[in-house]
C-alpha cells in the first residue's frame, strides 16, 4: 500500500531543493525516532501494542449485549471512530450511529434511530467540558432511560462529564492527559468503540513493526520531503481525491488532523476533500485547469467487485463496453483515467490504495499520517499539539452564553 514509488514520481520537483530536504527529513526522522523508542513522545504509546488500556475485558463484555452504539462528540473525540466504522463496516454486526454537530434536529432523529432501547451511549470529551458535546446530551438524552447504559470518555478530573457520570450511574472510561484528541484515535477513544463493534483492537497498535518496516520508512521521509519541497514553492493545499465511499470518513480524520497540527503562526497546508467520481462533474476542472497551487492524494479501496453486473439487455446500444462491467470496474477505470490525465499535465500527487482492508491496514495509515505530520511540523519550526486560535473562539462564545 504504502511505496516510495507511488509519491510524487510523476512531477519534476527541484532536485536540489529536494535533496536538501530529503537531507533534512531523515536528521529530523532519526531523532523522532530515538523519542518514540525511549517513550518521550507520550501520545505514541498508544499506538504500540504495549499500551495498556483504561477498559477491562470485562466493561467490553457489559457493552456488547446492546445491538446498537450511540457515539457523541466533537472533532478527534469521535472522527477517528468513525473512520474505523466507516472502513471495516462490513466486518461489524451492530448498528453504530454518531452525532458530532449541533442539531436542532437531533432529538428527532434519535426517536426514529432503530432499537433505542436496545443502544448503548458513548458520550467522549477529553476535557469533559467541550460545549457541543454537553449540549446534545443534555437536549437530546437527559429525557431518555439511559441510566446504566452510558459511559463516558474523559478526563478523570473535576469537569462536568464526571459530574453527569454520577448522576446517571455511567461507566468512566479515562482519556489520558497526554494524549490529544486528534491523536487519539488509537487509544480509549477509537479503541473502545472498535471493540464494541467485535474488532481486534490490538491489530491496528503497530507502530514499533511499521517503523522497523524499511519500505514505511522510506516512503515516509521521502513523501514528507516532497511535501514539505512543495509547500516551501507555493503549493499549499492538500487535495484528498477519494473513490472509495467507506473512505470518506478517513480524509474528515486527515483533514483535522492536518488542519489543527500545521495551520498555525502565518503556516500550514489546507486540506480539501473530494469525493469521487462525483466531483469529475464539478471541481475537476478547476483541479485540471486552475491554479498550481494543490498537490493531490489519490485513495482508494481495492475492493472486489460485486457480483451484480450490468446486463447486456439494459444498456445503451452506443455503450456496449458496459457489458458485464460492474460499479467498481467503472469507479476503478475512472480512478486509472484521472491519474493519467494528472501525469500528462505534470500535476503533482501521490497514490494510495487499500489493499487488505483489515485493521492494521487502517492502522498502518493512522500512524503514517500522524508521523508526517510530526515530521512536516518539525520542518515548518511548529507546534502540532496545539490550537490557540480555536481556544479563542471557544472564549469568545462563553461571552454570548
Amino acid at each position: 500500500m504504502l511505496k516510495k514509488k507511488n509519491f510524487f514520481k510523476n512531477f519534476s520537483l527541484n532536485i536540489k531543493k529536494l535533496n536538501n530536504n530529503l537531507k533534512k527529513t531523515k536528521k529530523i526522522y532519526q531523532n523522532l525516532e530515538k523519542d518514540i523508542n525511549s517513550s518521550k513522545i507520550s501520545f505514541l504509546q498508544s499506538y504500540k501494542k504495549k499500551y495498556n488500556f483504561s477498559f477491562s475485558a470485562q466493561t467490553v463484555k457489559k457493552f456488547s449485549k446492546y445491538k446498537n452504539i450511540i457515539v457523541l462528540g466533537m472533532g478527534g473525540s469521535v472522527l477517528g471512530a468513525k473512520a474505523i466504522h466507516s472502513y471495516l463496516q462490513k466486518k461489524i454486526k451492530k448498528e453504530v450511529f454518531f452525532f458530532d454537530n449541533l442539531d436542532p434536529n437531533l432529538s428527532f432523529k434519535f426517536k426514529h434511530l432503530p432499537n433505542l432501547k436496545n443502544s448503548c451511549f458513548i458520550i467522549v470529551s477529553k476535557s469533559g467540558n467541550t460545549l457541543e458535546t454537553i449540549s446534545n446530551f443534555c437536549a437530546n438524552l437527559s429525557n431518555l432511560n439511559i441510566k446504566n447504559k452510558v459511559i463516558f470518555i474523559t478526563e478523570i478530573k473535576n469537569n462536568n462529564l464526571i459530574s453527569l457520570a454520577k448522576k446517571y450511574n455511567a461507566q468512566v472510561i479515562e482519556h489520558k492527559e497526554f494524549i490529544g484528541g486528534r491523536y487519539s484515535v488509537l487509544s480509549e477513544v477509537g479503541m473502545f468503540p472498535a471493540a464494541l463493534m467485535g474488532l481486534k483492537v490490538k491489530n491496528f497498535q503497530n507502530l514499533n513493526k511499521f517503523m522497523n518496516n524499511k519500505n514505511f520508512t522510506n516512503s515516509l521521509i521521502y513523501n514528507v520531503a516532497c511535501i514539505y519541497t512543495l509547500n516551501t514553492s507555493g503549493i499549499k493545499n492538500s487535495v484528498l481525491l477519494n473513490y472509495s465511499s467507506k473512505l470518506e470518513n478517513l480524509c474528515e480524520w486527515y483533514k483535522q488532523l492536518v488542519a489543527e497540527s500545521l495551520g498555525k503562526n502565518g503556516k500550514g497546508i489546507t486540506p480539501i476533500i473530494s469525493s469521487c467520481p462525483k466531483d469529475h462533474h464539478s471541481i475537476l476542472q478547476l483541479f485540471l485547469d486552475g491554479p498550481k497551487d494543490k498537490f493531490f492524494t489519490f485513495i482508494n479501496s481495492n475492493e472486489k467487485a460485486a457480483k451484480n453486473k450490468i446486463k447486456k439487455s439494459s444498456i445503451p446500444i452506443n455503450m456496449k463496453f458496459l457489458k458485464n462491467k460492474s460499479l467498481e470496474d467503472i469507479i476503478r477505470a475512472q480512478f486509472k483515467a484521472t491519474k493519467n490525465v494528472f501525469i500528462s499535465k505534470k500535476i503533482p500527487f501521490r497514490e494510495i490504495l487499500f489493499n487488505k482492508n483489515n485493521e492494521e491496514e487502517l492502522g498502518m495509515i493512522f500512524s503514517f499520517f500522524v508521523l508526517e505530520t510530526m515530521l512536516l511540523a518539525q520542518l515548518m519550526k511548529l507546534n502540532p499539539y496545539d490550537q490557540p486560535a480555536v481556544e479563542q473562539v471557544k472564549k469568545e462564545t462563553n461571552k454570548f452564553l
